[in-house]
């Protein structure tokens, strides 16, 4: 009989402040936020805000959880994407949040990260 896993289990506001580093350890940023679709129960993305070595300090980034692992022995998570990636990722000025609601822009992010988006799957 297999046995049954408990389920990890946080508060999102828990994550909010973690740090977000590259697979090689080197600091990105920080969780701004967790963004949830209410309508699908799920994930929609984590607001990301990068050193100003990326793409300036007033800029936050929309990330798909899909795309983040987490490191729960050092709280951190962890985002495997080409610097490149970064520099091309759609951002906006944590003043202007995008309109959640926008299902062309969340598709740009997700296509970004090369994440099939979920409401698709």
């Amino acid at each position: 009989m297999e046995e049954m896993r408990s389920p990890k289990v946080l508060s999102a506001s828990t994550l909010k402040g973690d740090r977000v580093t590259n697979v090689n350890g080197e600091d990105l940023g920080r969780v701004e936020e967790i963004m949830i679709d209410l309508e699908r129960a799920r994930v929609a993305y984590v607001v990301l805000s990068f050193g100003s070595h990326v793409r300036g300090k007033d800029k936050l980034f929309a990330v798909p959880w899909e795309v983040l692992s987490i490191s729960h022995h050092d709280k951190k998570f962890i985002l495997n994407v080409s610097e490149e990636t970064l520099k091309e990722a759609p951002g906006f000025d944590k003043d202007n949040w995008p309109d959640s609601a926008d299902l062309s822009w969340l598709t740009d992010v997700y296509a970004c990260y090369r994440c099939m988006p979920y409401w698709e799957g």
